[in-house]
């Protein structure tokens, strides 16, 4: 370990109407960019933040970047690591914070997307796990697009209907992470975060919520942008996987072939997604939404 701070403060649980939340940044040579991804989270001003840092070794000016603000965040260390999901459950493993997410070191927060989500979860006990509105950033860190609120399901996602959950707007609480196993799958580079959600909906119902919280900047060192075909493919691997263990699967399985069949034609292409639109709503969460002083379902 080339060098580990680790603020020795007591770590509490719910302060007032603030949950403790458990934030991880994993990091590899961002230099560029970490230092704004740190502010993004410093300047929510959240009062009850366990935020920890992991950085894999980096040789660029990341760790001088770190240690400019470790007397404001939970800790950090620096050692080699096996990529971004080993770096996030080494993170994990050091925080207590009841609420849980993580924000890679080349996103970013949108202003107050901290409390949005600590208020969602104290408003709503039953809430397990939400996300938010998709936001992009550019290369310098500009807000440039905000996509439209989604809604998912178990069975929509298995079938190949909204399948991109953006992780950087989305948290949950730890008693879902431990229910399904308390670990993100490190034996691969890309797409742990889909596996990491399969397991969840095997527990729970995601709700979307109407609020921007985070988003992901667009730029080409991104392992993801750049191999987007292998993330597709894994995806795919992990939902066959899924597909062959449960009881419902094979005809899912069918349901998944013949939908992805139909959308290449274009003539039908429109009526079947209205009529999936109309078809689907039984089967997804009401949207969570701000109600003047609360946050509540839509009706």
């Amino acid at each position: 370990m080339d060098a580990a701070v680790e603020q020795t403060q007591e770590r509490g649980g719910t302060i007032g109407v603030w949950p403790r939340i458990a934030l991880v940044t994993p990091v590899y040579n961002s230099g560029k960019y970490i230092e704004q991804t740190i502010l993004s989270v410093l300047a929510q001003h959240y009062p009850n933040l366990d935020y920890f840092i992991v950085d894999g070794g980096s040789t660029d000016g990341t760790v001088e970047i770190i240690r400019k603000y470790e007397s404001q965040i939970s800790g950090w260390i620096s050692e080699p690591d096996n990529g971004m999901y080993d770096a996030i459950n080494k993170g994990f493993a050091r925080t207590t914070g009841e609420i849980m997410g993580w924000i890679s070191a080349t996103d970013m927060f949108q202003p107050g997307g901290l409390g949005v989500v600590a208020r969602v979860f104290g408003c709503l006990p039953d809430v397990e796990w939400i996300t938010g509105r998709s936001t992009f950033y550019d290369e310098e860190g500009k807000t440039t697009g905000v996509e439209g609120l989604r809604s998912f399901s178990q069975t929509r996602f298995l079938v190949g209907e909204e399948q991109h959950i953006q992780q950087e707007s989305t948290f949950w609480r730890r008693s879902l992470w431990e229910k399904a196993g308390g670990y993100v799958d490190a034996s691969r580079r890309m797409s742990s975060d889909f596996e990491l959600w399969m397991r969840f909906f095997r527990h729970s119902r995601l709700y979307s919520v109407d609020a921007l919280i985070g988003g992901f900047r667009m730029h080409g060192d991104s392992i993801g942008l750049q191999n987007l075909e292998a993330c597709y493919a894994i995806q795919d691997e992990i939902i066959q996987t899924e597909l062959a263990s449960i009881p419902k699967g094979r005809v899912l399985k069918l349901f998944r072939v013949l939908n992805a069949r139909l959308k290449e034609i274009p003539v039908i292409r429109y009526a079947w997604w209205h009529l999936g639109l109309v078809g689907w709503r039984w089967l997804v969460p009401p949207v969570i939404e701000f109600h003047g002083d609360k946050w509540g379902f839509r009706k």
